[in-house]
């Protein structure tokens, strides 16, 4: 294990992170965290076994509720998980938001890579795992988990990054009506419709939503409807069923990247030559039944996702896809041992399709092909308690996947690929005290190539599997007067993946790197100061860099910036709370390859708050950016930057928002 942060930097940042740490530990308790009592569940058993789950995890691992985010409106991932340890999220506009875990798909400049992204238990990734995180609809979720890393075995992940499970309610844990209304800044406009009923042995929920906004930048203004339902039939007392369907319609005006200059003087500008766009629909239906032993239980599922993706970029882009997948988890426990075996298959086919941009609209043909990708994996992990505080636990994940893609324009070919790979896990989980854990793991990661990095242009390109071998320690737990979850790891990666940005009118292209080095701090640190006066806080240290490379050195590796802090400290009693919050980026990322150019760091305050009106009726505020701070969030990384390149994503314009909501 290699993990070469030098004895004085460790130390120092180790403290840091103590101080400046992180989201609350999965097993803290309402009455430490005084957290208040959400709205749109009724009750938390679902919940509860989602954290008694990270309990049990030898790394990093969490569980972010509803409450934690209700205040806030909810337009993306980055609205959830901006106190969950470790991931990196940076919105670029609208609901486009780069998301990163341990420098997962660190130079993706559009769309998910490295992270396996799920709503309740079935991945939104399509079958050659590259995916469109907006599907993802952040107001209907009950509780999200959060996998770091080779921890999301249980996923069927072997990602560096790891999974992000969403979890919507059922009729069982909310019944009744719920509604939310959201308005404010940039002809905002969101709306919230949802109910619950339990009858026996059948329950069902769903809701529906609606969202418009002009944006915060000329040409970002979106549109979207969606809904998402459950119904569940318990068919015996050991044996439950359940179906789930989603569907989604996405109408996203792209703004486009500015220069330097242009963030900082005149951040709300559009770039936005051909009209550009991201237009989403998608229909997903799955199904999850659980059959339950004396000593062990099985649970299967399956789900099918068609999805039309109607993008005038550089060309006019129209894919239809269709894919399909299963998975199986067999879990059995008995005294000391336990033992979990899975798998799961995905496979997808799409009709990929490329026209000239004509202002938005269709020109001539200039791709025609049909995109078939298939990706499987197999896992197990064993778990053994030698002591009541001590276990020790071992796992392994085998990956395999093909992609083909049969051109007919310009040119008939045949491109194909095939993968395979075998991820090993080792880990120790050591409870130091009731409520204190520490852990660590040693594990292998491999992520396949999707069509984006496979076909950039036309034909296939030789572009290799990414393979890493982490090394993690670290802790949750609570004591006193505070809850903590810190983790410290270390990733040293082969043929990393890498993207770079060629020009307006060309892909961006993708690149195997030789040697890079992945390693960082993962923290939080929650303090309750009195009844009524709590803090919470992430930061997140990322030193991730090039390894002896023949063209770039040691050069460190652009986008993501090495220090990004954020706090909230909040004021809360029975009927009302306020919560100032602050993000601090001391030095922002750099932009290219070759070290030319960094961009400056940012402060950023915020506020939020809520009032309860009555026993069923909360109001809520949420204020960003409040000094109209100008700086660059995001970064399309380039080989050299320039003060011509027209690479950078200002951040969110000062914004005020605010809204209603009620169960009944």
């Amino acid at each position: 294990m290699k993990f070469n942060l030098n004895a004085g930097s460790a130390v120092s940042l180790t403290a840091l992170a103590f101080s400046f740490g992180a989201s609350f530990p999965a097993h803290a308790d309402d009455d430490l965290l005084n957290v208040e009592e959400t709205i749109i569940v009724t009750t938390t058993a679902a919940t509860d076994e989602a954290e008694a789950q990270v309990a049990r995890t030898p790394g990093g691992a969490g569980v972010v509720r509803h409450e934690d985010y209700a205040d806030r409106y909810l337009v993306s991932l980055r609205d959830t998980l901006a106190f969950s340890p470790g991931v990196y999220l940076q919105p670029r506009y609208g609901q486009e938001v780069r998301i990163s875990i341990r420098g997962s798909g660190l130079s993706r400049g559009f769309h998910m890579r490295g992270l396996t992204l799920l709503q309740d238990g079935a991945p939104i990734n399509l079958a050659d795992d590259n995916g469109d995180f907006q599907e993802l609809e952040p107001i209907f979720f009950d509780h999200l988990e959060v996998f770091r890393g080779a921890n999301a075995l249980r996923f069927g992940s072997g990602t560096l990054g790891g999974a992000v499970n969403g979890v919507t309610p059922t009729g069982e844990t909310a019944p009744g009506v719920y509604a939310r209304i959201d308005t404010g800044s940039f002809e905002t406009l969101r709306g919230l419709i949802a109910g619950g009923i339990e009858n026996g042995k059948l329950d069902a929920w769903g809701a529906l939503s609606a969202d418009t906004s002009s944006g915060d930048r000329d040409h970002a203004g979106r549109q979207s409807i969606r809904f998402h339902g459950n119904v569940g039939y318990d068919v015996t007392d050991t044996i439950t069923t359940r179906f789930y369907a989603s569907i989604n319609s996405l109408d996203q005006e792209i703004p486009g990247a500015l220069t330097l200059t242009n963030v900082l003087t005149n951040p709300q500008r559009g770039n936005f030559a051909g009209d550009q766009g991201r237009d989403i629909n998608s229909i997903r239906i799955q199904n999850q039944t659980r059959i339950a032993f004396e000593n062990s239980s099985l649970a299967t599922g399956i789900w099918y996702n068609k999805k039309g993706l109607y993008h005038p970029i550089f060309q006019f882009i129209d894919y239809d896809s269709a894919d399909t997948g299963l998975w199986a988890r067999y879990e059995w426990e008995k005294g000391p041992l336990a033992f979990t075996l899975g798998a799961d298959g995905r496979t997808g086919t799409t009709d990929a399709n490329r026209f000239l941009n004509i202002a938005g609209d269709r020109g001539a043909l200039t791709f025609d092909a049909t995109q078939e990708a298939w990706t499987a994996n197999v896992y197990a992990e064993g778990r053994y308690r030698v002591t009541d505080q001590l276990s020790l636990i071992a796992g392994v994940i085998a990956a395999q996947g093909e992609r083909e893609q049969i051109q007919a324009v310009p040119a008939a070919i045949t491109g194909t690929a095939d993968f395979e790979g075998v991820s090993p896990k080792f880990g120790v989980l050591y409870d130091a005290a009731p409520d204190v854990q520490v852990y660590a793991n040693y594990s292998k990661s491999a992520e396949f190539p999707g069509f984006n990095e496979l076909a950039q242009v036309a034909a296939f390109v030789p572009v290799e599997a990414q393979t890493a071998w982490t090394a993690e320690i670290g802790t949750r737990g609570r004591a006193g007067i505070a809850e903590w979850d810190i983790s410290l790891y270390s990733a040293d990666i082969d043929g990393e993946l890498l993207q770079f940005t060629v020009g307006p009118d060309i892909p961006a292209s993708t690149f195997n790197a030789d040697k890079t080095r992945h390693q960082g701090i993962e923290a939080g640190l929650g303090l309750k100061l009195t009844d009524w006066l709590t803090l919470r806080q992430v930061y997140q240290y990322s030193d991730f860099a090039f390894e002896g490379d023949a063209q770039y050195g040691d050069n460190t590796l652009p986008v993501v910036p090495e220090h990004v802090y954020r706090a909230e400290l909040k004021f809360a009693n029975d009927r009302f709370s306020f919560a100032p919050n602050i993000e601090w980026v001391p030095e922002g990322a750099y932009a290219d390859y070759r070290n030319t150019t960094q961009t400056e760091g940012y402060t950023l305050l915020g506020l939020t708050g809520s009032f309860k009106a009555s026993d069923k009726i909360d109001l809520f505020l949420d204020a960003r950016n409040l000094a109209d701070e100008r700086a660059a969030g995001d970064i399309s990384a380039v080989i050299l930057a320039t003060p011509a390149s027209v690479i950078y994503y200002p951040v969110e314009r000062r914004a005020v928002f605010g809204g209603i909501r009620a169960r009944f």
